[in-house]
């Protein structure tokens, strides 16, 4: 089993939103034993959390949406900027014929 901090970090939201408890920094740090720091700083975990925090408050309002499709937007650059990388890894890669 892939045990990623991304990965953790999902599922732990996903345990507190389904206990009924609030989705905060603390607790998702004390959960995965990620540092709080860490978890403000790279931009794919604060995304999560972010967005998770926004379902629990703004669950259908105007700018809970407008907020989740700002983390989604976020999620999905960093994953173009991933997937660009690895395309030019492969093309050097890859032999000319």
């Amino acid at each position: 089993m892939n045990n990623t901090p991304l990965l953790r970090v999902e599922q732990v939201c996903i345990d507190l939103t389904t206990a009924g408890s609030p989705v905060t920094f603390t607790a998702v740090a004390e959960a995965t034993q990620i540092a709080r720091a860490s978890l403000y700083r790279n931009k794919q975990l604060r995304a999560v959390i972010d967005e998770h925090r926004a379902r629990q408050t703004n669950a259908r309002t105007l700018t809970g949406l407008a907020t989740e499709v700002a983390h989604l937007r976020t999620i999905v650059e960093t994953l173009a900027t991933a997937v660009t990388a690895h395309e030019e890894r492969l093309r050097r890669l890859t032999p000319r014929h």
